[in-house]
């Protein structure tokens, strides 16, 4: 059976800490092998290593994730990159092509899809081997997994199956009931909705042969019409209308990390970075990003954040609402981990006339590059600080040390190797000045 994990998110729910960029799946706070932290999507891809058995574990993410996963998961994992975002249907769909089409899987194959970030066991990823099972005889078999509830929780969806077995078909389903109506649920038999599907390559292909008059999976002619596909989810295009459902219970820990209260539960620090609570605080977590020290006193069952990108101060228990907060704040990464290193966002400034600046930190490791690319709105002025590079201009290679400045025009090719680990201030200047006004030639030059 193949694996589709689902990348996706928007990282509002963690902020400050979490980004487009680097989303609640990348922040490394959990406890993993030998005293190391490590992050959801690491900690998943580990135990789907140690279960074993899969024919192959594809990544389905936008394009800012790209870096993070290489980084998280090494180089050689398989990833796909959506072209925009458009939901989960979309996603499904356009590695299932991949698989068809690039990998030769054929279309009577199991495939299994399931989101990067579930905090489990190892027995959850054994049930979802039994899938494959579940669906072989039956090419329109739709299988999802529903873990048992603990708790009457509102935060979950509910499958409602018709019996009390390990496998059953399913009644119906229940989106986020208040807990007295979840209560009921549960005492007939009602088992948390994980997010796991089940099926066939096919399963996907007929759909989208008869709604979308794509009759063939082919994964270069899924990038080029991927925008055509509808902006939904495959709950609702798919499960939702499917004759039959069959769902698998499972027994094991399953809980969703989505926000600071149920992170924490499972983070084995209390402190992080420059920070002290004084002993009258209780139940506290605070995490520093920042340079400057953190100080709480006499505060209780709280959650302090802080990082490049913002503060945060919250009672546990109030930040499931932080999406209704920071709409008005959110803005670009000021901080992010790439292939060839890192930067940081020193400054941003928007003009009257339109224009925009913006000045940037670049740490690029020795023998790393920055691609050969050129922009169309804006120019930049790279400074070096220390170091010694090799610079890749209009097909001309220099080499370039501290002190030395360089200036680059629009539609000017360019691109910089790190000879040593290598310190650079960028500014940036034009509008818009965004990442899709990268026009890349060569990745490795």
């Amino acid at each position: 059976m193949h694996l589709i994990l689902l990348s996706g998110g928007s990282g509002k729910r963690l902020w400050p800490l979490s980004n487009d960029v680097k989303s609640k799946q990348f922040l490394k706070v959990l406890p993993g092998p030998n005293g190391k932290h490590e992050s959801m999507v690491q900690r998943v891809y580990r135990q789907l290593q140690e279960v074993g058995g899969w024919d192959s574990i594809t990544v389905a993410a936008g394009a800012s994730q790209k870096d993070q996963l290489g980084l998280q998961l090494g180089e050689e994992v398989n990833i796909v990159i959506e072209p925009e975002r458009r939901d989960t249907f979309p996603a499904i769909a356009l590695a299932c092509s991949y698989l068809h089409s690039e990998r030769g899987v054929g279309l009577d194959e199991a495939i299994a899809v399931l989101p990067v970030d579930p905090f489990v066991e190892l027995d959850y990823f054994k049930n979802i081997s039994k899938f494959e099972a579940l669906i072989k005889d039956d090419p329109k078999g739709l299988v999802l997994m529903g873990a048992a509830p603990t708790i009457p929780s509102e935060k979950y969806g509910y499958i409602i199956p018709k019996t009390k077995d390990n496998v059953s078909e399913v009644e119906h389903f229940k989106e986020k009931p208040d807990t007295e109506t979840a209560q009921i649920l549960i005492d007939k038999g009602a088992l948390w909705n994980c997010g796991v599907f089940g099926l066939k390559i096919n399963y996907i292909t007929e759909i989208l042969k008869e709604k979308y008059q794509i009759e063939k999976l082919n994964y270069k002619n899924m990038l080029d019409s991927f925008a055509s596909l509808i902006k939904t989810s495959f709950d609702y295009e798919v499960v939702e209308r499917a004759e039959k459902i069959t769902v698998l219970r499972y027994e094991g820990q399953w809980k969703d990390l989505g926000t600071w209260e149920t992170l924490t539960e499972e983070m084995e620090f209390s402190i992080s970075g420059k920070a002290r609570a004084d002993d009258s605080c209780r139940n506290i977590h605070v995490i520093n990003e920042l340079g400057i020290p953190i100080i709480t006193m006499g505060i209780n069952d709280a959650v302090v954040v802080a990082s490049r990108d913002g503060i945060l101060v919250a009672e546990k228990g109030e930040t499931m609402r932080l999406k209704e907060f920071i709409s008005d704040f959110t803005s670009r990464p000021m901080h992010e981990k790439r292939r060839w290193g890192e930067y940081e966002v020193i400054d941003h400034i928007n003009y009257d006339d339109g224009s925009e600046a913006l000045t940037k930190k670049l740490f690029l490791l020795k023998d790393r590059q920055i691609s050969y690319q050129y922009h169309h709105n804006r120019k930049e002025i790279w400074t070096i600080l220390r170091g010694e590079g090799l610079l890749y201009l209009d097909g001309e290679k220099i080499v370039v040390t501290a002190g030395d400045v360089v200036k680059i025009s629009e539609g000017q090719k360019h691109g910089m190797r790190a000879l040593t680990n290598l310190e650079i201030i960028e500014v940036q200047l034009g509008n818009p000045l965004i990442e899709e006004d990268i026009v890349r030639l060569e990745m490795e030059w």
